[in-house]
């Protein structure tokens, strides 16, 4: 817990940035390459990591110990990836078993990851996936954008030939959640309106059984991504890089909060759930910085289209670390802290963490890096 506030990422993954990983190379490279600049320049140079370590193939063990060791994050969702420029994906399936496998109270659930373009496959590759995880099977996670040879391709959440065979899917085998990835294009190639959300329209009306989830929702498209919010009761926002924006550019994260709320007001906080991204980044100073964001009172005065934003509360952000995903996913908060108040992780972190990267299998190369930076 931080502050008193059990703390639920939504999000996280273990990367592989290797070559060796790359099915395309152009697709691949702009991939890390991006992933490294989000990461990079944090405030705290502890949190500072050596491209060549950064760049690395990480562990679900790694990934555990930034998470449950070095943060004080209490449990966490795991996402597979299925990029079509990796060769697994980016984040592979059998690391998502694993997880889940490994460490079933801490990693409480993983999504299905599908590449849409390779149709039929596709629809078995759930169910397949659905079998893997069994009840921890949380979701379905999508990106607007493959490749086909060397070439990206995009598609829309709404197209009725391509995508809605997998809500249906996802609805037969049980899996009432859609997140996909939007705002942030995947890297300087063409993609069209493929990261605007509105194509979320006619799919959260015609899938209302469904809860969509708007991956970084607010970095881009923030007007439409408001709109969908107060319109919509089956849409919400995963948070992930917003984390690493709270953290360094408060008045930045200010905007984009105080934007999804300007068309249905402060309720749309409770619409937004943390998550990290796991080995994007250290996941610490983001919650620390969470802990104390609060909005500035100027940009307060001139808030909302219909009525003023106010102040972000504490139950505000409970919601937001934990209480609106386990409402959306009806997870039991009580039950799943009781199973692990006494588990490994729990008892070696006390009242100080360890030093940031200290924990993980790469923290020799981490302190000559620093030693030589120094």
């Amino acid at each position: 817990m931080i502050d008193g506030m059990f703390v639920l990422d939504a999000v996280t993954h273990a990367y592989n940035h290797t070559p060796e990983n790359w099915a395309d190379e152009a697709g691949g490279h702009s991939m890390v390459e991006m992933a490294y600049a989000l990461a990079r320049n944090s405030p705290d140079v502890r949190h500072e990591l050596g491209k060549d370590v950064y760049l690395s193939n990480w562990s679900v063990d790694d990934l555990a110990a930034l998470l449950f060791r070095e943060s004080r994050t209490d449990v966490a969702v795991f996402h597979p990836l299925a990029i079509s420029s990796f060769k697994d994906g980016y984040c592979s399936l059998e690391k998502a078993a694993e997880a889940i496998e490994k460490y079933p109270n801490r990693f409480i659930g993983a999504y299905m990851v599908v590449d849409p373009l390779t149709g039929p496959k596709a629809l078995e590759s759930m169910a397949e996936q659905r079998d893997m995880f069994g009840d921890k099977t949380l979701g379905l996670k999508l990106y607007p954008t493959s490749w086909q040879g060397h070439k990206p391709v995009s598609w829309s959440m709404d197209d009725p030939t391509l995508i809605y065979p997998l809500y249906e899917k996802a609805q037969e085998l049980g899996v009432g959640t859609v997140a996909v990835h939007k705002a942030v294009p995947i890297g300087p190639i063409p993609v069209g309106n493929a990261y605007d959300p509105s194509d979320l329209e006619n799919a959260a009306t015609e899938f209302p059984g469904l809860n969509f989830e708007i991956v970084h929702g607010g970095l881009a498209f923030l007007e439409e991504t408001a709109w969908l919010l107060a319109r919509f009761g089956n849409i919400s926002v995963n948070m992930e890089i917003q984390n690493i924006i709270v953290e360094r550019r408060p008045n930045s994260f200010a905007d984009i909060l105080i934007g999804l709320c300007r068309i249905g007001g402060n309720a749309m906080l409770d619409r937004l759930f943390w998550g990290s991204g796991g080995t994007l980044c250290h996941p610490q100073p983001g919650l620390e910085a969470f802990m104390k964001f609060e909005f500035p009172q100027e940009k307060l005065d001139n808030s909302g289209l219909f009525a003023a934003v106010t102040q972000i509360t504490e139950e505000n952000k409970r919601n937001m670390l934990s209480g609106t995903y386990a409402r959306l996913h009806d997870l039991d908060l009580d039950a799943i802290g009781a199973a692990i108040a006494d588990d490994e992780f729990s008892e070696g972190r006390g009242e100080t963490l360890p030093e940031p990267y200290t924990t993980i299998s790469m923290a020799e190369k981490v302190q000559q890096d620093r030693l030589a930076n120094a």
